[in-house]
């Protein structure tokens, strides 16, 4: 449309100036052309300020028709994908997701719901090759008489690490447990076994299948420690379900088939509780084996000492007290005393007392049994925790005395106090933890009175990752506690602060009278990082954004006020970072957008989004091409061209990666065998391999297959993989590249010295020939510290019997000292810039192919 305005414009003026100057006729052209001028000048400013907001979104954002043809994107699509707008407007959704099938976005507008967003979670495939997990929100929308999808697509590696660390979490708590020389049982509601330690199975005669699988315990026997059976309901973990209390330690006899005869154990049990149910969910059984304890004739002391219990007798009629020797040690008390309830009672805190005295009175009046937990003073001062377990004991009808135990839980009542603190605390820094703030923040939210709700402060600390990962984690957490400690210092010691997790964190006012409190509060949070943070004597900056949300203006629910804090926090970070912004309506809307992206990816390959462009390789020498290196794109029909640096990664944090992968060498297979058909005697196709798939397993199964659809020798093939791709923890990474090599496919390593190079790697695998990242060429000839290292990767393949590529060569200096070093073989915007295949022909008969 504009450029037929311009077109008009011109007309109009060519005919202007074939009249006379004074003409009448000249006037309606005149005005004509000044209006079609305004008009143009007014879509200028509409399409300037569209462009202005659409890059404004910090997410990549592209709108892509029905044929996935990328309409449009973003500034921040340019930078994620490696393309640029124009370029992107190339493409389609299928070439940034070579994994969506054919048909596939034709077919999704068919079935999307205009309004409603779609979300996926899929790789995407950035221009330099690599892949990278995204979540993919997208949406449809009424584009004129046109239906459109916009898109947007967040990285989500993070979230992938954080899973592979909780398994790795999870491995080495089993790993711990099977340390411990204790029977550790973990028992669901129902009584089923849901895991047990190695201690746990010997003594409990449990087989390592057994031990594995989920099992009930209806077929082992019990007694109590006088070999009277016990029933179900009186075992110690379904005591602990069922009163919801620790059971502390209980000596039982326990026969199995597997044990044959009773083996006597100590037994504690423990019942789990989850945030937001009323009753346990599990219960975690401890026991050690007592059974030569048991066989001895001093069995009952000893094992009252082992186990920190007293027993005690009191005898109504004369008010006296008998101890073990347990008890007088529990309670300090000389071996002399003559103990009676005024002297006992006397030692209990004043409280427990008189539960005592109370529970003593109805054992009394009413033969009811008690279990308390108590705290007393001992006759040396020490304050502890008993456990007092009283049974009466009736003669003729009459409750005479009373029998029962005492036992020290202080160890335990400290520790549950510890637990309690430690699971609202963050151990590095001291502050509350995100689930103390969770607690906390649900109460503020439940009793906020109108105008005053509560508000959050979501602190990010700017730069910290470079910071850390320069000095170390050591080093990082002592600026984490430093961080910590000036927070403190700015919002006070009223205000809830917590470590919210890595370098953020969360403050909490509540109640918040107003918009000046927080925003204050925020102010001086920034200043508080305006003086740098000294480390082994240097200085390092660390600033902090700050974003702002208030309940319930900003958040109706305490998960949308945590993300629109957090939301306003990353627009702080847009902004410049060093900075606070409070949540707007604005910001919700841009939320809103982010998430249109994330539904697009897993669908590319079925609707042949992808497509591939090939970067020919060429001899220094000659000028003729050596292979042509397929590099994939995507162009969605609503989300237009996208990056392959912003699908890639997504891609493979997913697992699409590999059916995307195994697409792309299949389609480059194809496209060599059309060319040679052709009579374009290419002599072969270097394809890019992700870690994802190189994980797969099926690797050489796909590369044989596509070779031999199309009819292609092995070394019609290149595969080229970064060095990722070594340092993953595959069994068999030798067999699958010498299954590769066995078909004649050469074997290159992608951007050499850029990730974990290691002269190892070099010396054990099969490895054809080193790429030198364009990162290192760009410095050439201008940075000595880039040509030394390129001369060193030159170096080290030369005498390794390697081939060398260049890529990213655009100057004629870098082509001229890669002669100089003896390397023949390079690519990049000097030669070609990515070209599609048709394209590739004419440059092929220009300059030829190599033999």
């Amino acid at each position: 449309m504009k450029q037929a305005w311009e077109d008009a414009i011109a007309r109009l003026t060519e005919a202007i100036e074939l009249l006379p100057v004074d003409e009448p006729a000249a006037i309606p052209l005149h005005r004509a052309r000044e209006r079609i001028e305004t008009l143009l000048r007014a879509s200028d400013a509409l399409e300037s300020r569209y462009r202005s907001l659409l890059d404004a979104v910090p997410e990549a954002v592209t709108v892509h028709d029905r044929h996935g043809h990328i309409l449009e994107a973003n500034k921040t699509a340019e930078s994620v994908y490696g393309y640029s707008l124009e370029h992107l407007r190339r493409l389609r959704i299928q070439d940034l997701n070579p994994a969506l099938p054919d048909g596939y976005i034709p077919q999704l507008f068919d079935t999307f719901q205009v309004g409603r967003t779609e979300t996926v979670e899929t790789t995407n495939r950035h221009g330099d090759g690599h892949y990278f997990p995204i979540e993919a929100h997208s949406r449809m929308f009424l584009d004129g008489d046109d239906m459109r999808i916009i898109a947007v697509v967040r990285d989500i590696s993070a979230r992938y690490a954080t899973e592979r660390e909780l398994r790795d979490s999870e491995r080495h708590y089993r790993e711990l447990l099977d340390a411990i020389d204790k029977g550790i049982l973990v028992q669901a509601r129902d009584g089923r076994v849901l895991s047990a330690n190695a201690a746990a199975a010997r003594m409990l005669g449990m087989s390592e299948a057994e031990r594995a699988e989920s099992q009930g315990i209806s077929d082992w026997r019990f007694v109590d420690e006088h070999g009277q059976p016990l029933t179900p309901t009186t075992l110690p973990p379904n005591r602990a379900l069922s009163e919801r209390r620790v059971i502390d330690s209980t000596v039982i006899g326990i026969s199995s088939p597997a044990l044959g005869g009773y083996s006597w154990l100590s037994v504690a049990a423990v019942p789990q509780f989850r945030e937001g149910e009323d009753g346990p969910f599990q219960v975690i059984t401890m026991f050690s084996d007592v059974t030569a304890l048991k066989l001895e004739s001093v069995l009952f002391d000893e094992v009252q000492s082992l186990a920190n219990i007293g027993g005690w007798h009191h005898e109504f009629c004369r008010d006296r007290m008998y101890g073990s020797r347990e008890l007088y040690r529990l309670l300090d008390l000389p071996g002399e005393t003559q103990l009676n309830r005024d002297n006992v009672y006397a030692l209990f805190v004043p409280d427990d007392r008189e539960r005592m005295r109370k529970s003593m009175d109805a054992a009394r009046a009413r033969n009811e049994a008690f279990d308390l937990e108590l705290r007393v003073v001992t006759m040396s001062g020490q304050r502890r925790w008993l456990r007092v377990i009283g049974q009466p004991q009736m003669q003729r009808g009459i409750v005479e005395s009373v029998i029962g135990t005492a036992q020290d839980i202080t160890a335990r009542k400290r520790q549950e106090e510890q637990l309690r603190r430690q699971a609202l605390t963050d151990p590095l820094t001291g502050l509350s933890n995100r689930d103390a703030l969770m607690r906390q923040l649900a109460l503020a939210v439940d009793e906020a009175q109108p105008g005053s709700g509560p508000a959050l402060l979501y602190v990010d600390l700017d730069r910290f990752k470079v910071i850390n990962d320069l000095l170390g984690h050591a080093a990082g957490d002592g600026l984490l506690v430093a961080a910590a400690q000036r927070l403190r210092r700015a919002v006070g010691a009223e205000t809830l602060l917590a470590r919210f997790g890595g370098d953020e964190f969360m403050a909490m006012i509540a109640p918040c009278p107003g918009e000046h409190t927080s925003r204050e509060m925020a102010l001086r949070i920034t200043e508080a990082f305006a003086e740098p943070f000294p480390h082994s004597g240097e200085e390092f900056s660390i600033t902090a954004s700050v974003g702002i949300a208030q309940y319930p203006q900003d958040g109706a629910t305490i998960q949308q006020l945590i993300n629109h804090a957090d939301a306003a926090m990353f627009d702080a970070k847009r902004r410049g970072r060093n900075n606070w912004q409070a949540f707007t309506p604005a910001l919700a809307r841009k939320l809103t957008d982010r998430l249109l992206i994330e539904t697009q990816l897993r669908r590319a390959l079925d609707n042949q989004e992808f497509y591939l462009r090939y970067q020919p390789q060429v001899d220094l020498v000659s000028g003729k091409v050596t292979a042509a290196e397929a590099l994939i794109r995507w162009r969605n029909r609503m989300l237009g061209e996208l990056a392959p640096d912003l699908f890639i990664s997504h891609a493979e944090n997913t697992g699409d990666i590999v059916r995307i992968g195994a697409w792309v060498i299949r389609e480059a297979c194809r496209q060599l065998r059309a060319w040679r058909d052709a009579g374009i005697a290419v002599p072969r196709v270097a394809v890019n391999v992700s870690y994802r798939q190189f994980l797969s397993d099926n690797l050489p199964e796909v590369v044989a297959s596509a070779l031999h659809d199309h009819g292609l020798d092995g070394d019609a093939l290149e595969l080229e993989m970064t060095e990722r791709v070594l340092v993953e923890d595959v069994p068999d990474t030798l067999e699958i590249f010498n299954a590769i090599k066995k078909l004649g496919v050469s074997l290159v390593i992608d951007d050499f010295g850029e990730g974990y190079s290691a002269l190892n790697y070099l010396r054990r695998l099969p490895f054809d020939g080193l790429k030198i990242s364009h990162h290192f060429m760009q410095g050439i000839p201008a940075m000595p510290t880039d040509t030394a290292i390129c001369e060193a990767i030159i170096r080290i393949a030369q005498s390794l019997g390697m081939v060398v590529i260049a890529e990213g060569v655009e100057l004629e200096t870098q082509r001229e000292f890669l002669v100089r070093q003896g390397t023949t073989l390079a690519q990049g915007y000097l030669f070609s810039r990515p070209i599609a295949p048709d394209e590739l022909v004419d440059f092929v008969r220009l300059h030829g192919c190599a033999d």
